[in-house]
């Protein structure tokens, strides 16, 4: 193989492989060709099949003209043995024999013509189905590509959404919020234990001393008084 040779091949096989990267991307495309494609083959099979039709049709028809041919020559026999025309006779029964010949030879070829039309017919209707098959599987396929490509892109989407910055930022609102009441309720803490609140705590606690030490104080005072009423009246 010559250099330009391998060049060319290497060139076409670079070329396929773009080609079928290409399709991959844009499969309409990949469908639009090979149903042009098959479109093409159909146009060139139903030509094909068309001459072999009208193939078997000529030999139908002279099929039927020998087989006329045939049954005429047969009677002209059947008339020249009657009447004694022996010298017609011979020649009818040669010609009887060619035709008879003929006629085996133009049926076998007539039950070909006829099997390769039934052929030819047969195949064009299954390129035509399979046209019709691979178009309808364009329009099926087409869709579930479109569908999960609008997939990929909204899962994109959403992969390149991030919430982090917003925890982040509620984070750092409940940490602060948090920090804040823990400052007000060590200040609580604080202004309890601190001296001078311990120092009212007391003063409240003697008031509520004194008070007491009095209310007993009432309360003795009243009893003598009325046990000292009491003697009295005795």
């Amino acid at each position: 193989m010559s250099l330009f040779s391998r060049i060319g091949n290497l060139w076409r096989g670079f070329l396929s492989l773009w080609i079928a990267d290409v399709e991959k991307e844009h499969p309409e495309i990949a469908y639009e060709n090979a149903i042009n494609s098959m479109i093409e083959k159909y146009s060139k099979l139903k030509t094909a099949t068309a001459g072999i039709i009208r193939r078997r049709d000529e030999i139908d028809e002279r099929f039927k003209k020998l087989t006329a041919d045939l049954a005429q020559t047969e009677a002209e026999l059947d008339t020249a043995v009657e009447t004694n025309q022996d010298d017609l006779a011979m020649v009818l029964i040669q010609k009887k024999n060619a035709l008879t010949t003929e006629h085996a030879e133009l049926t076998a070829e007539a039950e070909a013509a006829r099997s390769d039309a039934d052929s030819a017919k047969s195949s064009l209707m299954s390129v035509q189905t399979e046209i019709k098959k691979l178009q309808a599987e364009r329009e099926t396929m087409l869709a579930k590509f479109q569908s999960a490509q609008a997939r990929v892109k909204i899962q994109e989407q959403l992969d390149g959404l991030s919430v982090d910055e917003e925890v982040r930022a509620l984070d750092n609102v409940r940490s602060h919020i948090k920090t804040t009441i823990a400052e007000a309720n060590l200040g609580k803490e604080l202004s309890e234990s601190s001296l001078d609140a311990r120092l009212g705590k007391l003063k409240n606690q003697v008031g509520d001393v004194q008070a007491k030490k009095q209310l007993e104080e009432l309360k003795a005072k009243k009893a003598a008084q009325q046990q000292q009423g009491q003697q009295k009246t005795m």
